[in-house]
């Protein structure tokens, strides 16, 4: 069994006398989709913070192809560039054009050339049927389009994994579809993705393992079939009973 991009072992995170997490366990592999699904307040977006350190765990432990990402000798920068993380909010630099958001990690963090970078952002771009737009500023775009450049730039940084909290909870209803056909594609070339989402169908048809949180724990995990198709625990169920007629 190969060893895991990305490890959580008793992961435990408690915000004041509040636990939001309590003995998280789950590993991740190369090439996986992850969907982690469950009610608001759940602790999803919570884990997935803990697992890029824009949250630091109260304890347990979360490891990178083996090494501790709470180590003190641990290379923070390295790691974000490798475990990207793509938000509710967009998050892009309203100064720049499309191409211009998408070029400048790669030449500030990358380090790489301007000609390569523009080949590279094009190449993602196209990808996520943004081309058309590459001169426009993100104050030009809707929100749908916003959220799909957000995804070509994280993608652009070359990520071994890419985190994604809930990417279409803040657009409107006919904006979800052109953002989840976007990640879709993304899904299809192999990349790991770890995603915290609401869309029931979209997690049933493109994840390998579904997680289900309910009250800051992992309740159940399996694949898309076990999980909707056969869900062991009440609270599972209870969940949804909900999306029945969505999934």
């Amino acid at each position: 069994m190969t060893e895991p991009i990305i490890e959580v072992r008793n992961l435990k995170k408690t915000f004041g006398t509040h636990e939001v997490l309590s003995d998280i366990n789950f590993a991740v592999e190369k090439g996986q989709v992850i969907s982690i699904i469950g009610r608001s307040g759940s602790g999803k977006s919570t884990l997935l913070r803990n697992i890029n350190l824009l949250e630091t765990p109260t304890s347990g432990d979360i490891l990178f192809h083996g090494e501790s990402i709470l180590a003190d000798k641990f290379d923070l920068p390295l790691y974000r560039a490798h475990v990207g993380m793509v938000f509710q909010s967009f998050n892009l630099f309203n100064n720049l054009t499309v191409l211009q958001n998408v070029m400048v990690g790669q030449q500030t963090v990358l380090k790489r050339d301007a000609d390569s970078a523009k080949k590279h952002a094009l190449e993602l771009l196209a990808q996520v049927g943004m081309d058309p737009y590459i001169n426009a500023k993100p104050s030009q775009l809707s929100g749908g389009q916003e959220q799909r450049v957000a995804i070509a730039r994280a993608e652009a940084m070359d990520p071994e994994v890419l985190l994604f909290d809930e990417p279409t909870s803040a657009l409107d209803p006919e904006m979800v579809d052109d953002v989840l056909n976007a990640m879709t594609a993304l899904a299809h070339t192999g990349l790991t993705m770890i995603i915290v989402t609401h869309e029931m169908a979209f997690a049933r048809d493109v994840s390998d393992k579904v997680v289900f949180m309910n009250q800051g724990v992992i309740a159940e995990s399996g694949t898309p079939d076990e999980l909707f198709g056969h869900p062991q625990k009440p609270e599972t169920q209870e969940f949804l009973k909900r999306y029945l007629n969505r999934v």
